[in-house]
């Protein structure tokens, strides 16, 4: 605080031109939503050219480091929300009908997935170790429900077919998270010498694991306790979903373990023990996490899609190819084979696997963690992807689902891609969450 002209002014180290710019973008995609979704423009594509354009010429109203650590920080609070969200959402319970099929993906095809991208990673970036590739591999390998809303959202998409891809996405982020961790300890054991980090990444994944399932399991109890003693009521059950969530991440992180695995084996836990009737709770966790996400593609415009695209040479290019197509749909095929599935599925299923918030969160802790060459790889490879995958799957996905929706019509109605499933929501930022619903007889 001082004193100049007579007049008093607070001074503080809050970067409120950043906080200026960053509402007026919320600002602007709340009052334009509803048009934008009818253009298929999604909130995430949005956020991504508003952090372009805001922090770039000719505007350049704000400037952004890829390594802030309130960014960083950010980007893995965000991640531990949907990954406590997504696996909830995703029980044990619901799948119990219909659990071959996303055990597949899940238990064959990711693994599949990190095994082929790897080999296409060694073989395009070259290098004396595995371990790079690995990573790069296995940050790239989740699938994002948000990205694809449009088609698990689309009711002529047979159910089951919409429910597989929902249960892939609302998992494999948290699966992979080990891969990720495991295969960033070994390119820094390289680099420094005498490191243990790998024994110690699998430890740390390991008690995060236990963490989360004593945090979701205790927090499941509690608050149902609550709800049947009539201690609580839904506001206050959402906000203790959501501290419930934090608090599975901050107290893996307090400990020394994994974060992430704690708040993704602490979602399950909570969704494995929690009736469905109770999971209305959940919704504000659900919409806070979203809404965060949307800052990290806002970052993901504003400091890696430029630097990234600068970086990238033909080999990041090819690789986010191979990784779209070849790897994915490959993965998919050898995952399903003997499943039923037709061809058309397949296909289908393999070719909608956009990458997205988990994959930009991954690429900025390995860019703030590796040296920066290693960095620079990473970054460029990731970026690529991603960017390309959010086009390619923005694009085609109205015209691959007609496409698809022809080359399914003359199944017989007992395949499996007809087998009736319930639907679980998806995670997507959409206008009508501030609209009721229409209801003409109140007109």
């Amino acid at each position: 605080m001082f004193r100049a002209n007579g007049w008093i002014e607070l001074t503080h180290e809050l970067n409120t031109e950043a906080i200026a710019v960053i509402a007026g973008c919320f600002v602007l995609w709340g009052a334009l939503a509803r048009r934008l979704e009818r253009w298929n423009l999604s909130a995430p594509l949005v956020f991504v050219v508003f952090g372009l354009a805001v922090t770039h010429p000719p505007l350049s109203l704000m400037h952004l480091n890829l390594h802030s650590s309130t960014i960083r920080y950010l980007a893995e609070l965000t991640l531990a929300l949907i990954l406590f969200s997504d696996a909830s959402r995703v029980s044990v319970r619901q799948l119990r009908s219909d659990i071959a099929l996303p055990v597949r993906l899940l238990a064959i095809g990711l693994p599949l997935t990190i095994g082929f991208g790897t080999a296409a990673a060694a073989a395009l970036f070259g290098g004396s170790s595995l371990w790079l590739p690995a990573l790069i591999a296995a940050i790239v390998a989740p699938t994002d429900a948000a990205l694809g809303a449009s088609i698990l959202q689309d009711k002529r998409v047979p159910s089951g077919v919409r429910r597989l891809l929902n249960v892939e996405s609302g998992l494999n982020d948290g699966m992979a998270t080990p891969f990720v961790n495991l295969f960033l300890a070994g390119v820094l054991s390289q680099q420094i010498s005498g490191s243990t980090g790998i024994t110690s990444s699998v430890v740390d994944v390991l008690l995060g694991a236990v963490i989360g399932a004593a945090v979701g399991g205790a927090g499941a109890w509690i608050l149902m306790r609550a709800r049947l003693n009539a201690w609580s009521d839904g506001m206050s059950g959402s906000l203790a979903v959501l501290g419930l969530a934090l608090l599975g991440y901050a107290l893996a992180v307090e400990s020394g373990t994994n974060g992430f695995v704690a708040a993704f084996v602490a979602g399950i836990a909570y969704g494995a023990l929690t009736p469905t009737s109770e999971k209305m709770a959940m919704g504000f966790t659900d919409r806070t996490g979203e809404l965060l996400s949307l800052l990290v593609w806002f970052a993901f415009g504003a400091i890696m899609l430029i630097p990234g695209l600068e970086d990238a040479t033909w080999r990041d290019v090819a690789f986010a190819v191979l990784a779209l197509t070849v790897i994915r749909i490959g993965s998919v095929a050898v995952a399903t084979l003997g499943s039923g599935l037709g061809q058309p599925t397949v296909l289908f299923v393999g070719w909608f696997g956009p990458r997205g918030l988990a994959s930009v969160v991954f690429a900025l802790i390995a860019v703030d963690t590796l040296d920066p060459s290693d960095g620079r790889t990473v970054l460029a490879a990731v970026t690529m992807t991603v960017a390309l995958s959010v086009v390619a799957h923005g694009v085609s996905a109205l015209p691959f689902t007609s496409l698809y929706l022809r080359g399914i019509a003359g199944l017989e109605r007992g395949r499996p891609e007809h087998t009736p499933s319930t639907d679980i929501p998806v995670r997507a930022l959409h206008p009508e969450w501030w609209h009721p619903p229409h209801n003409p007889d109140k007109e």
